[in-house]
């Protein structure tokens, strides 16, 4: 039988450690944690899971991490996880039969949490390749990419991810995607992940002249992130209030981006905070609001294109909820409140209580 091991690389994960291992260890045959300098009770956690246990000194190389931790599993194949990811659903013989139904390299569905600007938190959905066949290696020394030949392939494996609620990161990866970026100044994928770590970090004009050096390089299709980057792009846009350039860079984006949910849910945003900002100029837009949610709500929730969880359910609905009510359109704005409320969405909840 296809043995399957679990590796990990991790340092000082006791906050998280006990809870991923106490779901993932019942999807494999062995643990295998490189520790990369850990000062708390990281190790006696792993050692509690039977977990076989390397060092690695830390060279500011996720993938030579990675690389070093894969090479201490004898498995057929590997399940690589970080310490702040908890399996949601699936099952040992998920993995079986994905390895078993053909030769792919395998895609965990992965929900990340984070914390919205007005402290609200959201989720968003992105899919990362962790399950690999034995000699399989990383590149890239921060958001590393697996090397392989094999097709991608997603796995029925869900997972809830709370790193980023914990900050910190940021910083961190900046330094390695910037020297990263230095060896490699047109690597359009690098330009992605330093601007959105910018981004991220609320340093948007910082991140400006990345996303414009990413958008300028980025291949029109064939690639993952491109949806993503340019997304982020309107919304960094619109914190710069640089709302000519936005409304350009949407145009030029709404034949190629018009089936994604979050495009046109940023649609939506830029267009109500510019008539915001200055109504004489904008006003010709007003429209396009009520149809840009309209839009999100006939494509639905599309987990395959990595988006933020609402964007196409009741985060849309609850906007339109207040683009009706600000209108003076009452029942309207009752019903899609009641839309976004019935997903268990609270700001919709406490809107249409006022309402009634």
């Amino acid at each position: 039988m296809t043995t399957i091991g679990l590796v990990m690389i991790v340092r000082n994960e006791s906050r998280s450690l006990e809870k991923c291992l106490s779901l993932a260890e019942k999807l494999v045959d062995g643990i295998y944690i490189t520790d990369t300098g850990s000062t708390d009770n990281t190790i006696k956690i792993a050692q509690k899971y039977n977990a076989h246990i390397s060092e690695f000194e830390w060279c500011n190389d996720f993938s030579a991490a990675r690389n070093f931790a894969l090479e201490q599993s004898p498995c057929d194949w590997n399940l690589i996880l970080d310490a702040d990811e908890y399996l949601v659903s699936g099952k040992r013989a998920d993995i079986q039969r994905f390895v078993d139904s053909g030769r792919h390299v395998g895609a965990i569905e992965r929900h990340d949490s984070y914390r919205e600007a007005n402290g609200e938190i959201s989720q968003s959905c992105v899919f990362t390749t962790r399950l690999v066949p034995k000699g399989t290696f990383y590149e890239g020394k921060v958001h590393e990419q697996i090397i392989s030949e094999l097709p991608i392939a997603p796995l029925n494996l869900v997972f809830d991810h709370d790193g980023y609620l914990q900050g910190g990161k940021g910083k961190r990866n900046l330094e390695i995607l910037l020297e990263e970026l230095d060896s490699n100044p047109n690597d359009s994928y690098l330009l992605y992940q330093v601007s959105r770590t910018l981004w991220l970090m609320k340093e948007f004009a910082r991140a400006d002249g990345y996303f414009e050096r990413f958008y300028q390089l980025v291949p029109d299709s064939g690639t993952g992130y491109r949806s993503s980057g340019v997304i982020s792009y309107i919304y960094n846009l619109l914190e710069l209030k640089k709302y000519e350039k936005g409304f350009q860079l949407i145009a030029a984006e709404k034949q190629s981006l018009g089936a994604y949910a979050d495009f046109h849910f940023a649609c939506g945003t830029f267009y109500t905070q510019a008539i915001f900002a200055d109504i004489q100029h904008y006003i010709g837009y007003l429209p396009e609001i009520e149809q840009s949610y309209r839009r999100c709500l006939e494509i639905g929730e599309v987990p395959e294109h990595e988006g933020v969880f609402g964007n196409g359910s009741f985060k849309a609905a609850y906007n339109l909820g207040v683009w009706f009510e600000v209108n003076g359109k009452a029942k309207e704005a009752s019903a899609y409140y009641k839309m976004a409320a019935e997903k268990g969405y609270q700001p919709a909840k406490e809107r249409l209580k006022k309402i009634i």
